[in-house]
């Protein structure tokens, strides 16, 4: 993200009327749409979550020992999105941190002195943009995983199978909710490089490190918020990992805690 490309998304004009929730993230939606940044990660997501899903179901295919379970099947075409996760939520950080380093917030908080709004603005662009895109990837992955599935002459798998379904749907509901968390933790620290670090300390090098501690205490990382969120698509490290949708939740109340501080810090700080 450069100084310049930054410098031409507009910010809301006091004297264009007043400033409404719909002005607010139109104006978020343009600075994001002129980024080259934001479309370069999505991209990279994409093929992050599409090239490793299905080579790892071609993979699986020819090793005519693997397990055809749908469950199994579905899970395995979905680690990609792991590897993904690390493009969104640098696409979340930039999202808030981007301004705060080239001191465009100072434009955006003067003409929205209250300034939660502009962080709700924000979410919501993320929200709208990043939800609708993983889904989609994670349906093509889906489906294109099939098809070399069946192409080794291995049993198709469905959508309906039992379990299937909340795989394929939980992986984007992670993903995003994650960059939640990560749009947060970028208001907290004001910085692209510190944000970006906590949140690949927090999402990739917390759960590894936990694994490796005696099983009593490794067994309570099972609540931390990346196993946790990726209980629903079964992609936690955890060997006892929390229920679906109960680990879906925990990584929900971290989400609405670290906004909760965000927006206190936002209020209360300088900008």
């Amino acid at each position: 993200m450069t100084t310049a490309s930054v410098a031409i998304a507009p910010v809301v004009s006091s004297g264009a009327g007043p400033v409404t929730a719909r002005r607010l993230i139109h104006s978020e939606w343009t600075k994001f749409r002129t980024l080259r940044s934001s479309w370069w990660t999505i991209a990279t997501s994409t093929v992050l979550t599409v090239g490793i899903g299905v080579a790892i179901a071609a993979a699986s295919a020819a090793e005519k020992t693997s397990s055809a379970m749908p469950v199994d099947v579905a899970t395995r075409g979905e680690i990609g999105s792991i590897f993904a996760q690390l493009a969104l939520g640098t696409l979340a950080v930039l999202l808030v941190s981007g301004e705060y380093g080239t001191g465009m917030i100072r434009s955006s908080m003067t003409v929205v002195p209250k300034r939660l709004p502009v962080l709700w603005a924000k979410l919501t662009v993320y929200l709208a943009v990043v939800f609708p895109v993983t889904l989609a990837t994670s349906l093509a992955t889906f489906a294109l995983g099939q098809v070399v599935w069946r192409a080794h002459g291995r049993p198709p798998t469905s959508l309906g199978a039992d379990g299937v379904a909340q795989i394929v749907i939980g992986a984007p509901l992670y993903l995003t909710v994650a960059g939640v968390c990560a749009i947060a933790i970028a208001t907290l620290l004001r910085s692209t490089a510190g944000a970006i670090s906590a949140m690949v300390g927090v999402f990739f090098v917390l759960p590894t490190v936990w694994g490796a501690m005696p099983a009593s205490i490794a067994e309570a990382g099972r609540f931390l918020p990346s196993n946790a969120g990726a209980a629903l698509p079964r992609l936690a490290t955890t060997a006892h990992p929390l229920p679906p949708w109960i680990g879906f939740a925990v990584l929900c109340g971290y989400a609405i805690a670290l906004l909760g501080l965000a927006a206190w810090r936002l209020r209360r700080a300088d900008v």
